[in-house]
């Protein structure tokens, strides 16, 4: 495995990002308290594990078959995060929060568990993330089954952090959360780093 601890900051950055998980732990902790959001975590992260599980055994079996589909996996991921880090930016440049922090859910009369679990299992772009992501801290030349499973393993575990000092914190920082600053702010430098990374990988690539 390569560069893991680039691999953990780059982690912690996508996981701060706003995006539906946060958005339902939001609500969550807010309409029910800190259990609510606690059960809410709880399925988001049973839910990554899966989505890690099935990131594992699928790329797994690319990389016996193909060095170049692999390789294309990881141009892929690179153009993904620079993606990631443009709508980010292009969100703060309208004054807008991500779309995908509306409170709004169609899993609105399910159990904190359950909402939390079916948001991320069922949001697509979490087992793109995983497909594209993983790729870019490995050796295709290695055996990768285990490395996969520790980076899946990592990202759970930070989320699974993060949530906990989130909800903790929400009620007594509510106010400067939801602060349009504090959100621009956020926003702008995980977005710029995003594009950095992302270019910069691309560009190793091609020499």
């Amino acid at each position: 495995m390569e560069n893991f601890y680039m691999f953990v900051f780059m982690c912690i950055l996508l996981i701060l990002l706003p995006g539906p998980d946060t958005a339902i732990a939001t609500k969550n902790t807010l309409t029910v308290g800190r259990t609510g959001g606690f059960k809410t975590m709880f399925g988001t992260c049973c839910a990554l594990l899966i989505h890690t599980l099935a990131a594992v055994v699928g790329l797994s079996a690319i990389i016996v078959k193909s060095a170049i589909v692999f390789s294309i996996f990881k141009y892929v991921g690179a153009v993904y995060l620079v993606y990631l880090g443009i709508k980010t930016l292009w969100a703060l440049r309208s004054k807008k929060i991500t779309t995908e922090i509306s409170t709004e859910n169609k899993y609105e009369g399910k159990s904190c568990f359950k909402q939390g679990f079916l948001t991320n299992l069922l949001n697509p772009k979490v087992a793109v993330f995983f497909l594209t992501f993983l790729p870019q801290f490995v050796d295709s030349g290695s055996n990768t089954f285990f490395p996969f499973l520790t980076m899946g393993i990592t990202y759970t575990i930070l989320t699974a952090v993060w949530f906990l000092f989130y909800i903790y914190l929400l009620n007594q920082i509510s106010a400067f959360m939801k602060r349009p600053r504090t959100q621009s702010v956020m926003e702008g430098i995980t977005g710029t780093i995003l594009i950095a990374f992302g270019v910069k990988l691309a560009l190793e690539k091609a020499h």
